[in-house]
């Protein structure tokens, strides 16, 4: 079976390609398949190394191309099934046309207007054969009312770190994301200093990079904040150990975000968050994470407050949980083995989400 992973991209790695570079590792050593794997830059990016340096390590041809390039004509002619990250009419309807099986991960929700971009995504979504939408709240945007045949909400979760710290060892609150406008990074900065915690007892790490960092640095020397570390882009290996190690999560966006990888990888190592009821998160996050309303500096004040004095017992029943009830929310990986076979052999989806 001739799978073609292929996904939009400005260029960077981000969560989107990490998800394609994971999935096309796995599905590479699945023997009945032959996989390959397309960037799309779009809006004229460039190529960057951190995304060509995580992709190299991949055992399959990985293809660069511009939108309309000829070369992703070929490699959608080359393959059985097409995969395809979001409703990419470029991508959905030639491999329509050449007579391709069609799925998709949705991974952004849905801003509706009445532009010609906004209306060939939302026919293309309709007419592929398997839709799946990365948390409740996107496939709401999307499919508000009754749900179309062949969607489900399936996170797009792919591998976990795997790193265990004991709850004693933990220490902290950590972020962890891009460093871009409505990310919450200088509304939580502004509630650590408000918060008068220990600095030594309870750092916060503010893990990442991006064209905001200026901006938080002169907030941390103006509020004169102690305890705030700022260690910049680190290894993968080195992240997974800094998550597994922190006390907290905290995302504390204001951008509707679509899921949230970060609060779905402290779960799994025992961490319990601390979320904004924005978007995906608090899915991601799960019943077992502190929740607060974007943008609410006050109420992110007093959850960093109470996460900081909450008694252990409480605090390990939460990581547990939070651990545990992931069980339920994520898909095992060979969910895309047995769905690529299903839809190539015209079987219908079984078990449907209900969102």
């Amino acid at each position: 079976m001739k799978l073609l992973i292929v996904t939009p991209t400005q260029g960077h790695y981000g969560g989107m390609e990490g998800f394609v570079i994971g999935l096309a590792a796995t599905v590479r050593a699945w023997p009945e398949f032959d996989v390959q794997v397309c960037f799309k830059l779009v809006g004229g990016r460039e190529l960057k190394n951190d995304l060509k340096e995580m992709a190299s390590g991949l055992n399959c041809p990985v293809n660069y191309v511009y939108s309309c390039d000829f070369k992703l004509l070929k490699l959608i002619q080359w393959a059985d099934i097409v995969h395809g990250q979001n409703a990419s009419p470029d991508i959905i309807f030639p491999a329509l046309f050449l007579g391709k099986k069609v799925v998709l991960t949705i991974h952004n929700w849905r801003r509706r207007d009445f532009g010609l971009h906004s209306i060939l995504w939302g026919v293309g979504a309709k007419l592929v054969h398997r839709r799946w939408y990365i948390s409740k709240f996107v496939w709401n945007t999307w499919e508000s009312g009754q749900k179309a045949a062949g969607s489900e909400c399936v996170p797009s979760v792919h591998h976990l770190p795997g790193v265990w710290y004991p709850p004693a060892e933990r220490k902290g609150f950590l972020f962890l994301g891009r460093w871009i406008e409505n990310k919450g990074i200088e509304d939580l900065v502004i509630a650590y200093s408000r918060a008068h915690l220990d600095p030594v007892l309870w750092p916060l790490t503010l893990l990442g990079h991006g064209p905001l960092r200026p901006a938080v640095q002169s907030l941390i020397e103006k509020l004169d904040v102690k305890g705030v570390e700022l260690p910049g882009f680190i290894d993968e290996e080195s992240k997974a150990k800094r998550l597994a190690s922190c006390r907290w999560l905290v995302a504390p966006s204001n951008t509707r975000e679509d899921m949230g990888v970060t609060p779905i990888e402290a779960r799994s190592a025992g961490v319990p968050t601390i979320v904004t009821r924005d978007g995906g998160l608090p899915e991601a996050g799960g019943d077992s994470s502190l929740i607060v309303e974007p943008g609410n500096i006050q109420q992110l004040t007093e959850a960093l407050k109470r996460a900081a004095f909450m008694s252990n017992d409480e605090y390990c029943e939460r990581g547990e949980r939070g651990r545990m009830t992931l069980k339920d929310y994520l898909r095992p990986v060979e969910f895309y083995r047995e769905s690529y076979a299903a839809v190539l052999n015209g079987r219908p989806q079984q078990n449907a989400t209900v969102a």
